[in-house]
């Protein structure tokens, strides 16, 4: 197991996950995450391996059908996390955000959440 720390641009919101080492992740499709343009964890995070560290400028965003959490930070706009309504204590981080990771260089898998919700590779 490895222990990841991470913060929006600014280090108004600030995290640490704990997981196996990364080497996989998801991009989505559908119309926010396709503008947030971000490499998200391949699965969520339990919040025995999630924790927020710091949330000072923590907000959220929600699009019809108010399925998901979007979190972002108030300052700097950043997207670090998001989680589900129906579970909310179950997180996915935008890995783009995790410091001493490198996300383009992991193996990225492409999610229809515009269409199927289901991955197309």
């Amino acid at each position: 197991m490895k222990t990841y720390q991470g913060s929006c641009h600014c280090g108004g919101v600030r995290f640490s996950l704990t997981t196996e080492p990364i080497v996989a992740a998801m991009r989505c499709n559908c119309s926010v995450c396709r503008r947030k343009n971000a490499i998200m964890s391949l699965t969520y995070l339990d919040a025995d391996a999630f924790s927020i560290t710091n949330d000072e400028t923590l907000a959220t965003y929600q699009f019809e059908p108010k399925m998901v959490n979007h979190f972002y930070c108030r300052r700097c706009g950043i997207y670090p996390f998001h989680n589900g309504v129906d579970n909310p204590h179950r997180y996915r981080v935008n890995l783009c955000c995790v410091d001493e990771l490198e996300p383009h260089e992991l193996d990225i898998r492409v999610f229809d959440g515009r269409d199927s919700w289901k991955f197309l590779n």
